[in-house]
């Protein structure tokens, strides 16, 4: 059962680098992976349920272990962890998060990353507020930036080379915004 669902789930990966989320059917995805229609269905309502369950390889999107982060004692410590994943898992991301993939995964990915910043904030001396919530959207937008520059091929700066750019551009707001909570 865990193999055809990994099939599927390659199979739409391939699909998408080959041409694009948008134009990937069902049947394609089928073909591919070469299952039946009854079995797809079996695990999967449609294409995009197969592109969500791509999200969840994407382990830099996922929170950590309660203090995992915060014991680094280091602003934004999730940043190179997670530029690290990315190059990890290349072809994965490429096809989920690259242009050619899918508008849902953008935003899915976006409400995890934006969990795991606000708890990051958090654990820093944030408070909740409105303030927070504001912040929490630059740093979300500033990582996602890049990330998409990176794997849309304009840029080859290593995992050390973004997180540099990105705490660069994002840690003096930050700790301006903290002085202030």
């Amino acid at each position: 059962m865990r193999r055809t669902r990994r099939l599927i789930q390659e199979a739409l990966v391939a699909l998408i680098l080959d041409k694009g989320y948008d134009a990937v059917t069902v049947t394609d995805i089928i073909e591919r992976a070469d299952v039946g229609r009854s079995t797809f269905y079996a695990h999967f309502t449609d294409k995009q349920d197969v592109l969500l369950s791509n999200v969840g390889e994407l382990a830099f999107l996922r929170p950590p272990a309660d203090g995992a982060r915060s014991s680094q004692g280091r602003l934004l410590a999730f940043s190179l962890p997670m530029f690290e994943h990315v190059r990890e898992q290349e072809r994965l991301v490429r096809a989920l998060l690259g242009r050619r993939g899918g508008g849902p995964v953008h935003a899915h990915g976006e409400r995890l990353l934006a969990a795991v910043v606000r708890e990051e904030l958090l654990a820093a001396g944030a408070r909740g507020s409105a303030a927070l919530d504001l912040l929490v959207v630059c740093v979300v937008g500033a990582f996602m930036g890049l990330l998409r520059a990176w794997v849309d091929g304009q840029t080859t700066a290593s995992p050390a080379e973004l997180d540099a750019a990105f705490r660069a551009a994002v840690e003096p707001g930050v700790r301006a915004a903290l002085d202030r909570a």
